[in-house]
C-alpha cells in the first residue's frame, strides 16, 4: 500500500484499492497523489488494458478530508502531481485506456466525481450518494458541474448539486451515474473488466476516444476523425486477428498491434 491507494495486477487488469478504511477512505493529500500515481501506472504500461477501481472496507469514500484538503487546495497546491495522469480527468495529462469503478457504503463529493470521470459504475444496493459540498459552503470542484448535468440532465443533476442531500443506488441508476446494482459490485466490476480486457484494446482505444472526443469537442468534431481513425484500425494486426477469428468461427487473440 502506498499512502492509503492499493495496486494489484490480475492479468491485463490493474485492479486500484482505496486503502483508509478507518477513515471511510476518504482522501489526504497524500492518498490523493498516490490515486495519481496508481492511474499513471496503468496508462503508462502497455501489457495492461482495464482498471478496476474499487475500495477496501465498507465505504467507497466519504468524500475529501477537507481539514487537510483544504487547506492545500486554498494555497495553491495540485490535487495530483505534475505530470501524472488525472483521475478526475481535468488536468493537462488524461488517461486512455478505461476504468471500471465499484462502490458501496459512503460514496460522497470525490467519489461521485470519480464515478462520473470513469466509464462504467457498478453499485451496491447500499450505497448512499452525495454531493454534499455546497452543505459546507463550497462546491464541487473535482466535475460534478460538469459531468452530471451531461450525464443526468440539467433537473435531475441540479436536483442534487443544489440541495446536497443524500440519494441511493436506485435514484443513482436511474439518472445514469450507475449503469448496475449489484449485490457484490467489486466482482461485478472485476468481470466487466476482464471482459474489456480480452477485446481487441486498438479498438477498445479508439472507441472510447472517439466518445471522449462527443463530450470535449463535440459531434461534429467526432465525426470528422471517424474515417481516419477507422482505417488506421484497419491496417492493423488485431483486425487481421478479428477477421481470421470471424472465419474460424473463434475468439480472437489479440496483440494491441
Amino acid at each position: 500500500m502506498a499512502d492509503g491507494v492499493t495496486t494489484e495486477r490480475a492479468g491485463q487488469v490493474l485492479r486500484i484499492g482505496l486503502d483508509r478504511a478507518v477513515k471511510r477512505n476518504a482522501f489526504d493529500v497524500a492518498m490523493l497523489r498516490a490515486l495519481g500515481a496508481a492511474f499513471t501506472e496503468y496508462e503508462d504500461d502497455d501489457a495492461l488494458r482495464c482498471a478496476v477501481l474499487f475500495p477496501h472496507g465498507e465505504h467507497f469514500t466519504a468524500g475529501l478530508d477537507l481539514a487537510e484538503v483544504g487547506p492545500a487546495v486554498a494555497s495553491g497546491a495540485p490535487l495530483f502531481p505534475d505530470g501524472a495522469v488525472d483521475p478526475l480527468g481535468l488536468g493537462a495529462r488524461r488517461r486512455t485506456k478505461p476504468v471500471v469503478v465499484a462502490v458501496r457504503g459512503w460514496c460522497l463529493t470525490i467519489g461521485i466525481e470519480l464515478a462520473l470521470a470513469c466509464d462504467v459504475v457498478i453499485a451496491a444496493p447500499d450505497t448512499k450518494f452525495g454531493q454534499i459540498e455546497i452543505n459546507r459552503g463550497i462546491f464541487p470542484f473535482g466535475g460534478a458541474t460538469i459531468r452530471l448535468p451531461l450525464r443526468a440532465g440539467w433537473g435531475d443533476a441540479m436536483r442534487w448539486l443544489l440541495t446536497g442531500d443524500l440519494f441511493d443506488a436506485a435514484e443513482a441508476h436511474r439518472i445514469g451515474l450507475v449503469q448496475e446494482v449489484a449485490a457484490d459490485p467489486v466482482a461485478t466490476a472485476d468481470r466487466i473488466a476482464a471482459t474489456i480486457a480480452s477485446r481487441a484494446p486498438l479498438g477498445v482505444r479508439a472507441t472510447l476516444a472517439s466518445a471522449t472526443t462527443t463530450l470535449t469537442d463535440g459531434p461534429e468534431a467526432a465525426a470528422r476523425a471517424l474515417l481516419d481513425q477507422a482505417r488506421v484500425l484497419m491496417a492493423s494486426e488485431d483486425a487481421a486477428e478479428g477477421l481470421r477469428s470471424f472465419l474460424e468461427r473463434r475468439e480472437g487473440v489479440f496483440r494491441g498491434k
